[in-house]
């Protein structure tokens, strides 16, 4: 399984590095699992929202299994992050490419809101930051929760920075497996929240 995290100058640094924990993890118990952090431009630094330089691995393929979107920069309205990519396009075209292709796009914080810049979200439900559920809503198309996760097929979403961490292991789970996914979770020592916490 292909899973590339997508990062932008202005990415939130824990919407990246908890799944990457993750999902990089599970090469101690998998080989069915690469990951890797991809840009549009392709291999470099990309400096995130509190200033931490993450090096990508490289481009965005046309089409991975997993594309994972983070979030930062939408809540100040920054020019750089996730509402400096809205308005400038060439990265949610991007990604609609790459869902229209096949690939499943997953998004945790205001992530969600590239997501539905893109049109994925359309006919979907969702989930973002508390703060910027209200800005979801203005999307034509898109059924909001409230929830940590929301999984809609071919489109899954996360709440606040902290629900990486649970969009993260939820998706284990559900393409790796669920023992594996209890693995990782005792693996970081993290207690998954109450079912009722996710949708789908």
């Amino acid at each position: 399984m292909n899973i590339e995290i997508l990062l932008f100058d202005g990415f939130d640094e824990f919407d990246a590095m908890a799944p990457w924990e993750v999902f990089a993890g599970l090469a101690q118990v998998t080989d069915r699992v690469r990951a890797s952090f991809v840009t549009l431009d392709g291999a470099g630094p990309v400096r995130g929202d509190h200033g931490a330089v993450v090096m990508a691995h490289g481009a965005l393929s046309e089409r991975p299994d997993l594309l994972w979107v983070p979030g930062g920069g939408w809540l100040d309205r920054s020019p750089t992050g996730a509402w400096g990519l809205v308005q400038a396009g060439e990265v949610p075209r991007a990604i609609a490419a790459a869902h229209a292709a096949g690939t499943v796009v997953a998004s945790v914080c205001t992530g969600a809101l590239i997501l539905a810049a893109a049109g994925v979200l359309a006919g979907h439900r969702a989930t973002t930051n508390p703060h910027a559920l209200d800005d979801l809503r203005a999307f034509a198309g898109v059924t909001v929760l409230e929830a940590r996760v929301v999984d809609d097929g071919d489109v899954v979403t996360g709440g606040a920075p902290a629900c990486a961490l649970d969009v993260a292991l939820h998706l284990v789970g559900r393409f790796v497996g669920p023992d594996i996914a209890a693995a990782a979770a005792r693996e970081l020592q993290y207690v998954v929240p109450a079912v009722d916490a996710f949708v789908g």
